[in-house]
């Protein structure tokens, strides 16, 4: 799954490199910007900018033998808006399972400054001005069915448990939630 998944990556981020190139996208700016008015570009920008975006984060937000719980300021904001880390997951890990079909789980950051919740189908993100929640993703888990097959078949339950008792980088996600993403088209 690793070299595919590699292969599938670097494919999305030439697919988005030759469609900013046909569309005239300023590729100085962030992809951010891209995202932020995505209805606007084709769906082939859609889909690799969004693809590209969404496993950048993923695979730096997956650390083998990671696991454990948030730290600091993050555990602070999910407390805070979740009541505790356990409902917090509870909710996160519905909005996976729940996802029908193909897409993402997300835990991101409102415009207000606070964490929410959500799930966007596809290569969609909450960056995205046709993303039913908006946000800044700060950890993103990649719900296809690619991701899990092989390891779990069918049952993407089994790999919830698996990414969220060993996998989840939370220092990573904490540097997300300080500094914000800002990923480019490289």
């Amino acid at each position: 799954v690793g070299s595919e998944m590699c292969i599938r990556d670097r494919a999305y981020a030439t697919n988005l490199r030759d469609a900013a190139k046909e569309e005239n996208v300023d590729t100085t700016k962030p992809l951010e910007n891209v995202l932020a008015t995505i209805s606007k570009y084709s769906a082939k920008m859609r889909n690799n900018g969004g693809g590209h975006y969404n496993h950048e984060l993923f695979w730096s937000i997956m650390a083998p033998n990671a696991g454990g719980k948030p730290e600091g300021k993050l555990i602070d904001a999910i407390v805070a808006l979740f009541g505790s880390y356990e409902a917090f997951m509870t909710q996160f890990e519905t909005a996976a399972k729940s996802r029908f079909g193909s897409g993402w789980a997300w835990l991101s950051v409102t415009a207000d400054k606070k964490l929410v919740v959500s799930s966007t189908p596809n290569q969609d993100n909450p960056l995205m001005d046709v993303a039913e929640v908006k946000g800044t993703p700060i950890l993103g888990l990649d719900v296809w069915e690619h991701a899990y097959y092989l390891d779990h078949q069918n049952k993407r339950p089994a790999y919830l448990d698996a990414v969220v008792e060993g996998k989840l980088n939370w220092a990573f996600a904490s540097e997300n939630l300080a500094r914000g993403t800002v990923w480019t088209y490289a």
